[in-house]
């Protein structure tokens, strides 16, 4: 492996010309192909094998052109201090407004009035019309959504309180802002780290062509794979992050190769050859916690992770490439003028020994003790996850200045907190001798069932064979009380079908919501076993190690516990909640668990690779197992610290956004790394080897025999450099 990246970086070098033509032809190509593709449709959000999405399909095909999964919006009506809803002002208002909402877009398929529909509060001040259009609401287009604001300005004209609830409001998530914030953190950070705007720019610049290249070659791809709008949001994040990783890490061991005074081609060579080496192993890492999303069964999360990982391998391929050739052009450039003069000058000053080298020896002198400082503070950080509750956010945690949530509080207000979410619950009664005594039974049953409002008369359709039925339980929907009446049902539905033939089936909002959250659940485990699996006997290859690998996924597992430990105590808690701007605390996003999994998994064995393969290649090079510990700090610290940096900025960045899902995320994503960085890769890693030893390094000779040697030590390139290292007999030995 080394020798052939060895040969690959040295050519890179001296054919930059083409290399950095060919990169620029891509990011051409791919740019023209997002240009003239066609706009791509939101692909529908559905979730196989779960009862919610057995329903929606059993309703497109009974109810044709009901448009089961579309959009939907709540129009809620409010009248003025010491008004009725009803007085006949207020009622040819609403009545009106309606009509607009109708003839307002042509996707709207109905909007019901609110005195025909009997949707008025009981003390007659609130009502609300229910807007259904013909697509979902990632397909709705700015005009749709203009005509909808529209309507509801001239209706708050008249004095009317009028707010808008459901889906149809939600605009796409747009993306460009928090990219440009970590961005530039980035850049700050790479100068400080490098001391130079050349080797800063490169990391930076390299990135951006990685994203350009895998998100424009999404976009153009979208129409024809069906992959949706939203598909090159994680692209564009894990892209940036890992590409900028990449490369600040082979443009720092290029600097430390010309510092050892080998000319710009064979430090380009060795560069790509040894940190090259751990590139390709942090990528596989990566991919394969992206595409084993796909263990999850659920459409959009696996072409997401798909197309993330496509972009990671962009990012890996650039890195071995585009980089030495870059470098060829940066010359001795990539150090800043003082570094220059220093390696210039005939007597070179002793190196200063750095934060990383002060930080090994600190730690190698009082193992045990940092290694249950940092193992029980990350173990207290996880005690909130015993009380995790998982869901998905509703309506009830926007801010409270946005008009989704001034109509759910209204909702709440009028009709009770169970109006926010209702239940639909779809009859078939096709091979039941009785339908309509079957549907009767079904609807007694409902309305008997605790945590059950209301039960709304059923609708059949024009066959007569299938039924519906809505259900407005008494809680609202993202409690524990609607999920058991959502099961209840459903166990009452099995009794049904055993006597009249009749199929309940319960569906909706809040009911896929449950189901989603249910089967992320119940996808967790066997994803975790296949990721951490996947990557330990990776790592076993890398590190030609049992107990390596194993500290590794032990010490990731345990940073990932605390981080959701972290997002357990502010945002279900509400613990430091003004501080991070949760104006309403409730379950955790139910994507959480299994989303921080996939993405921190594959930073965080960035960060092992790139730190640990350094302490592999010093030991295996002859240094003792405490002295690697220091050589690989000296070496690695400053660079993975600034990586783990950028990523916490970039992932910071999103906790400022107003949505309360993003928000999380961000948080979740930020304190993730930071935790698994700093406490488990740069304290509770070198505290380990140094109690291990030799024994770090141990494999059984029947293992070492059948694992392939990938040598990411670089020992094959003195052959391929053509005699033994020049540097070895100077080699530094770290004092401990």
């Amino acid at each position: 492996m080394a020798t052939f990246l060895y040969k690959l970086g040295k050519l890179a070098f001296r054919r930059r010309h083409f290399v950095a033509l060919i990169w620029v032809a891509l990011l051409t190509l791919a740019g023209v192909g997002a240009a003239s593709a066609p706009t791509a449709a939101s692909s529908s959000f559905s979730i196989p094998g779960t009862e919610a999405q057995k329903a929606f399909d059993l309703l497109d095909q009974r109810f044709p052109g009901s448009s089961a999964d579309g959009a939907t919006a709540r129009v809620v009506f409010q009248a003025p201090d010491g008004e009725k809803i009803t007085s006949s002002a207020n009622k040819a208002e609403v009545t009106q407004t309606v009509a607009d909402l109708k003839s307002g877009s042509k996707q709207v398929a109905a909007a019901t009035d609110p005195f025909v529909s009997k949707t008025v509060s009981k003390d007659g001040t609130i009502a609300y019309s229910s807007v259904s259009y013909k697509v979902s609401s990632m397909e709705l287009t700015d005009t749709d959504r203009d005509a909808l604001q529209k309507t509801v300005d001239e209706a708050r004209d008249s004095g009317l309180t009028v707010e808008v609830g459901g889906d149809a409001l939600q605009a796409m998530p747009e993306t460009g802002a928090t990219e440009i914030i970590g961005v530039a953190i980035a850049a700050v950070v790479l100068v400080i780290t490098f001391g130079s705007l050349v080797a800063a720019g490169l990391p930076l610049l390299t990135a951006l062509i990685g994203v350009g290249i895998g998100v424009s070659s999404i976009t153009a791809l979208a129409n024809a794979l069906d992959l949706g709008t939203t598909t090159s949001t994680l692209a564009m994040m894990i892209g940036l992050a890992v590409g900028i990783d990449y490369a600040l890490f082979i443009v720092s061991r290029f600097r430390a190769e010309l510092a050892e005074g080998r000319d710009r081609e064979e430090a380009a060579g060795r560069a790509v050859g040894t940190a090259g080496s751990a590139v390709v192993f942090a990528g596989l890492t990566v991919v394969i916690a992206l595409v084993g999303l796909a263990v999850v069964n659920i459409p959009m999360l696996t072409k997401m992770g798909i197309a993330a990982a496509g972009t990671v391998a962009i990012a890996v391929l650039i890195a071995l490439t585009l980089i030495p050739a870059l470098l060829g052009y940066a010359g001795k450039r990539v150090h800043g003028r003082k570094a220059r003069k220093v390696l210039a000058a005939e007597n070179k000053p002793e190196p200063k020994t750095n934060m990383g080298t002060r930080w090994a020896r600190f730690v190698l002198r009082r193992p045990v003790a940092v290694l249950l400082t940092a193992v029980v503070g990350l173990g207290v950080m996880a005690v909130p996850v015993s009380s995790l509750e998982l869901g998905l956010p509703d309506d009830g945690v926007q801010p409270t200045d946005t008009t989704q949530r001034k109509a759910y509080d209204l909702l709440s207000e009028g009709f009770g907190p169970g109006f926010n979410g209702p239940l639909v619950a779809v009859v078939d009664v096709k091979h039941s001798q009785d339908p309509k005594d079957a549907v009767a039974r079904v609807s007694k049953d409902i309305a008997a069932t605790d945590g059950v409002k209301t039960v709304t008369p059923p609708a059949f359709n024009q066959a007569g064979d299938t039924a519906t039925i809505t259900v407005v339980p008494s809680s609202k929907p993202s409690s524990t009380q609607t999920e058991d009446v959502v099961h209840t049902i459903r166990d009452k539905g099995a009794d049904i079908k055993a006597d009249t033939r009749a199929e309940v089936l319960v569906t909706g909002t809040t009911a896929m919501n449950i189901d989603v959250s249910q089967k992320l659940n119940d996808a967790l485990v066997p994803y975790l076993a296949l990721v951490v699996g996947l990557a330990f006997l990776l790592l076993m290859v890398v590190f030609r190690s049992v107990l390596v690998p194993l500290k590794a996924a032990l010490g990731f597992l345990l940073s990932v516990v605390a981080a959701l430990g972290a997002v357990v105590a502010v945002y279900q808690w509400g613990w430091l909640g003004s501080l991070f701007g949760v104006e309403q605390t409730g379950p955790i996003m139910s994507m959480m668990p299994i989303f921080m999994v996939g993405v921190v998994f594959g930073l965080a064995m960035d960060y092992e690779v790139f730190l640990v393969t350094r302490m592999r290649e010093a030991y295996v090079h002859g240094e003792r197992p405490a002295q690697a510990i220091v050589t690989g700090f000296r070496h690695g610290a400053r660079v993975v610290t600034a990586a783990a940096v950028i990523m916490i900025a970039v992932f910071a960045g999103f906790i400022g956004s107003s949505e309360q899902m993003v928000k999380m995320i961000g948080f979740g994503l930020a304190i993730a790394v930071f935790f698994d960085a700093f406490l488990v890769r740069m304290t509770i890693v070198p505290a380990v080897l140094a109690l291990l030893g030799k024994r770090a390094w141990w494999l059984p000779k029947w293992l070492d025999r059948i694992l392939p040697n990938v040598d990411v030590e670089g020992e094959g390139l003195k052959t391929a450099s053509g005699g033994d290292d020049p540097a070895q007999e100077d080699r530094e030995l770290a004092r401990v």
